[in-house]
């Protein structure tokens, strides 16, 4: 993974960590697994104004750049009036977390109707594809790895999933990732811009009408995002 710079300095155009808050960022990480380690909503961390930096560069919560310093704020403490010797209800704010799957053949056309299952952190929900080939689901937000199967039988495709892990486009990792799970094999990944990473750049850029370069340009990385969906 990139470090920060030689200086010792945090980056600010994204190649590399950024932020200047208390909390080191881990693989796996992401604005509302931290959040709700520390008992905070998502937003309370992602809007605080001590992380405008992060937000300002990394724009999407959930892709950090291990290494990425994020501000945590105080908690605060609310009161509520209550009559004393009676009993009082409350209820807990919070908005789950989503998973988005959605599922595409060698045409990018959506694979539709598909029956499956989904395991997170040993719980199982199934289901099927919408007509938009999408799976999503309410997950724990500290949730890391799963399982999809997709199909029964002999047939059956099962997918590895590891929650969080996705880092910045900014970063070679992130692209090969992103690559990776759009069908365009990088090989096994090394963060390192290798001859499969290029070729799977050229035919991503062929297939979804830009210039093929084998580059990671800025509109490729754009086109990347919009594809895989962050």
């Amino acid at each position: 993974m990139s470090l920060a710079n030689k200086s010792g300095s945090q980056a600010t155009d994204g190649t590399g960590p950024v932020g200047k808050g208390n909390y080191v960022a881990k693989q796996g990480d992401c604005i509302e697994s931290i959040a709700s380690k520390h008992g905070l909503f998502w937003e309370t961390v992602w809007n605080d104004p001590n992380n405008a930096q992060l937000k300002s560069v990394r724009k999407d919560p959930n892709v950090l750049e291990p290494g990425d310093k994020v501000f945590i704020p105080e908690k605060r403490l609310k009161e509520e009036p209550g009559a004393t010797e009676q009993r009082h209800r409350f209820k807990r704010k919070g908005v789950p977390s989503l998973i988005h799957i959605i599922l595409r053949d060698e045409e990018d056309r959506p694979r539709s109707g598909l029956e499956y299952v989904l395991e997170i952190d040993g719980k199982l929900v199934s289901g099927k594809t919408g007509t938009d080939g999408k799976i999503e689901h309410a997950i724990p937000p500290g949730a890391k790895q799963g399982k999809l199967t997709v199909g029964a039988g002999e047939n059956a495709e099962e997918y590895d999933l590891q929650l969080g892990y996705l880092d910045p486009v900014s970063e070679i990792s992130g692209i090969q990732a992103r690559l990776n799970n759009l069908g365009f094999d990088c090989g096994e990944g090394n963060d390192v811009l290798g001859p499969e990473t290029k070729d799977a750049i050229w035919a991503f850029q062929e297939q979804y009408g830009l210039k093929p370069t084998g580059k990671p340009d800025e509109m490729t990385k754009q086109e990347l995002k919009k594809r895989h969906g962050s």
